[in-house]
């Protein structure tokens, strides 16, 4: 099963950034993740923003399509360096935890928010069954 989210749900993304993708049409993740690399390279010119912003938005849609991670830890995976479901799909819970482990004690000093490793277990699992058929 896939999820699709409301380009509003996406993390991190200020307020100017959701109404311009809104008014070029894309108001959710399936319409977003649907983007050819032309369209692509189209939206980052109107919306005066470099390609790979425009890429860190997708990576986000991809990821946020497990339903596991959603919204809520997508962003989180992408700062851990995970950006696809493919690449989650291939790598190993431990080295999945231990990079947001060091995520998360480097930037806020905490131990306590990190996903347990059985919760990344099951953001791979979900990984593996999205991309493999």
């Amino acid at each position: 099963m896939i999820c699709h989210w409301l380009i509003s749900d996406l993390p991190g993304l200020e307020p100017k950034l959701r109404s311009d993708l809104e008014a070029a049409g894309l108001l959710d993740t399936e319409q977003l993740l649907a983007l050819t690399a032309e369209r692509q390279i189209a939206l980052a010119a109107t919306l005066g923003l470099p390609l790979r912003h425009v890429r860190k938005l997708m990576a986000l849609a991809s990821l946020a399509q497990l339903p596991s991670v959603g919204c809520e830890y997508c962003g989180l995976l992408l700062h851990a360096g995970i950006v696809s479901p493919e690449q989650l799909g291939q790598t190993s819970a431990q080295q999945v935890h231990r990079s947001i482990l060091r995520l998360h004690v480097g930037l806020l000093q905490r131990r306590d928010l990190t996903p347990t490793v059985d919760r990344v277990q099951k953001w791979i699992q979900q990984a593996q069954q999205i991309t493999s058929g």
